[in-house]
C-alpha cells in the first residue's frame, strides 16, 4: 500500500531520537505489531525503512501511526524526511516479517531492546498488553541515561505493574545514573525468565542480537521462542 500522509507531529525522544506521527487523515493502515514502512519526503527519491512505534489499537484510536526517527544533534533526520509538522510523506508498507503472533500460544512475553530496536518492541509489547497475558518484561540497553526513548511511558508502565522493567547503561560515567551498568548477561537476565514457555523478542544492534538469543537459550528458552531482527 502507498499512501501520501501530513506529519501531525514531531517530539524529540531523546538527543538523537525523534517521535514522528503521520496522521492517516482518516484512513487506515492493516499491519501487525512490529512491521515496518517506508517513508520518504512526499515526491521525493529516496524512502528509509522505519517500524512502526505504536500498537495496532493505538493506532485505531489515535489516526496516526507513529515512528522513532534517528536524527543528528540539530534534530534533522536527513533530506529524505524533513520533520515539520504538515509536511507531507509518502509511506509504503507494511512490511517485515519481525511480528507479534496473531495467536500466541504463549502468555509471557520478553522484550530485548538496544538503542532505537525499542521502536517494534514498543509497538509489540502495547499490543501484548491488549490482549490476554501474564508477565511481560522489558530489558532496555541504550548508551547513555539520556537515551533511552518512551522511558517515562515505560517506568509508569512498571510503577503500575503492568510490566518488569530493567535499564543498563553501556557508555558514560553519568554520576545521577544508579541503574545497570554493561552489556545484558546472563544473571540480569534471568530474572525475566519466569517460565520456559515464554515467546521472546530481540531488536538491536548485531551484537545484541547474537548475544541474548544464546543467553535466553541457556536458560531454557526453546530457539524456536526466540525471535529477532538487527537494528
Amino acid at each position: 500500500m502507498r499512501l501520501t500522509l501530513p506529519i501531525r507531529e514531531v517530539i524529540r525522544a531523546t538527543p538523537r531520537a525523534a517521535i514522528v506521527r503521520l496522521d492517516l487523515d482518516g484512513g487506515r493502515l492493516d499491519y501487525a505489531a512490529g512491521q515496518a514502512v517506508l517513508v520518504g519526503s512526499h515526491g521525493g527519491d529516496v524512502q528509509r525503512p522505519y517500524s512502526i512505534s505504536s500498537a495496532p489499537e493505538e493506532t485505531a484510536a489515535t489516526g496516526a501511526i507513529e515512528l522513532l526517527v534517528g536524527v543528528g544533534a540539530d534534530g534533522v533526520a536527513g533530506p529524505h524526511l524533513p520533520l515539520t509538522p504538515g509536511a507531507l510523506a509518502d509511506v509504503e508498507g507494511p512490511l517485515g516479517t519481525f511480528t507479534f503472533p496473531a495467536d500466541p500460544i504463549e502468555r509471557r512475553f520478553v522484550f530485548v531492546a538496544g538503542g532505537t530496536g525499542i521502536a517494534p518492541l514498543r509497538a509489540m509489547l502495547r499490543h501484548a498488553l491488549a490482549i490476554p497475558h501474564g508477565t511481560v518484561g522489558l530489558f532496555y540497553s541504550a548508551r547513555t541515561p539520556d537515551d533511552f526513548a518512551y522511558e517515562a511511558e515505560l517506568r509508569a508502565l512498571a510503577a503500575r505493574g503492568d510490566i518488569e522493567l530493567r535499564q543498563t547503561i553501556t557508555r558514560g560515567g553519568d554520576a545521577d545514573w544508579h541503574g545497570l551498568r554493561g552489556r545484558i548477561d546472563r544473571a540480569a537476565l534471568a530474572p525475566f525468565v519466569h517460565d520456559p514457555a515464554t515467546l521472546c523478542f530481540v531488536c538491536g544492534p548485531r551484537a545484541l542480537v547474537e548475544e541474548v538469543p544464546k543467553l535466553l537459550t541457556e536458560l531454557g528458552i526453546a530457539r524456536e521462542r526466540i525471535r529477532t531482527e538487527e537494528w
